[in-house]
């Protein structure tokens, strides 16, 4: 019976040093897989040309590298690009490139489907299928640097953890992947250019100020009243409204970067004056900064954007209470990349 061949991109720098070191070659092939798998994103063995036909062919007898595939890609009239990657073994997930004038923004994924229920996001519709793995998870990374470099004629210089899943559900093939992405041997990439967005699990925030990460750190809020949250997000009535705020409290004390709150205005839901006190009470537990979203509809018409006096009477409320905040306008919406609207529709 055939064996399974190992996915290569599992094995760290030092197995691949011993694999070569058993098979009798020297360790320092291992260095060059490495660099060939990383630094140069190859797809196939065959493309590994500094070691030999013979050495190439045993690690083809070996080893796969489930490299990921853009399945769809679709451009918004905004230049907002939409990858839908085919992983391995055929699921699919959506990443995004959002470019402005001054930067390119990666928004990747990091589940298939979601653990959480919010009632708003059309990825949440989609039952988790599983976990990405840390490389295609750093795949969808390199993709977007590409199509960054190819369109917009330069390098990505951004990335976000808002695409499909919740990434503290996924939280150590996350870690991984944003350390090969921040890697001399990776990307590159600065960790400060890094946001992980998550709906807020607690004990994950605080493992990751224990963890000493070094990216940046935004919550989907959305409310700061238990009620009106738990009935748009029903799981936050087992992570309520104060584990948060202690989580981070201890984030904030721990890692001193400020947080950023991740807000959606809807009409008939959080606009109401006590919902912005609540906000501006929450905000003032640790330092932090608001970024109001724009809504983008997800077919059924239960959730409809608040007015722009709504949104006024936010920022100007915030604003007056010494908070910064951002309407953030959202991009790509004429092909449902924008921001809640990740659902593999095609």
């Amino acid at each position: 019976m055939a064996t399974q061949k190992k996915d290569i991109r599992a094995l760290s720098k030092e197995q691949l040093r011993d694999f070569f070191l058993q098979e009798g070659e020297k360790a320092f092939r291992g260095n060059q897989v490495y660099e060939w798998l990383w630094q140069k994103s190859a797809h196939s063995f065959e493309d590994m040309t500094n070691i030999s036909k013979e050495m190439r062919n045993m690690l083809e007898n070996n080893f796969v590298i489930n490299h990921i595939k853009v399945d769809t890609m679709q451009r918004s009239a905004d230049g907002t690009v939409k990858n839908a990657v085919r992983l391995h073994d055929g699921l699919i997930v959506e990443s995004v490139l959002i470019p402005t004038s001054t930067r390119t923004t990666a928004c990747v994924s990091s589940q298939v489907g979601c653990s959480l229920d919010c009632k708003f996001c059309a990825t949440a519709r989609l039952k988790r299928m599983r976990n990405l793995n840390p490389d295609e998870i750093y795949d969808q990374v390199v993709v977007i640097d590409q199509e960054s470099r190819l369109y917009h004629n330069r390098p990505l210089s951004n990335i976000v953890f808002m695409g499909m899943g919740e990434p503290l559900m996924n939280y150590n093939n996350v870690l991984k992947a944003i350390n090969k992405i921040t890697s001399p041997e990776g990307l590159g990439m600065s960790p400060k250019r890094i946001v992980v967005s998550t709906s807020g699990v607690p004990k994950m925030i605080k493992k990751m100020a224990d963890d000493g990460v070094k990216f940046k750190l935004a919550v989907s809020l959305h409310s700061a009243i238990d009620e009106v949250r738990t009935s748009i997000m029903p799981f936050n009535a087992s992570f309520p409204l104060s584990d948060l705020r202690e989580a981070l409290q201890y984030w904030y004390a721990k890692t001193k970067n400020r947080i950023t709150y991740e807000y959606v205005v809807w009409n008939g839901i959080n606009d109401k004056r006590k919902d912005v006190d609540a906000l501006v009470a929450f905000c003032k537990f640790a330092p932090s900064k608001v970024n109001l979203i724009e809504y983008n509809p997800i077919d059924d018409g239960v959730f409809q954007q608040a007015n722009s006096k709504v949104l006024d009477m936010y920022q100007s409320v915030l604003e007056a209470n010494h908070i910064t905040v951002t309407v953030r306008r959202s991009r790509g919406k004429d092909i449902d990349a924008a921001c809640g609207q990740l659902a593999n529709k095609t």
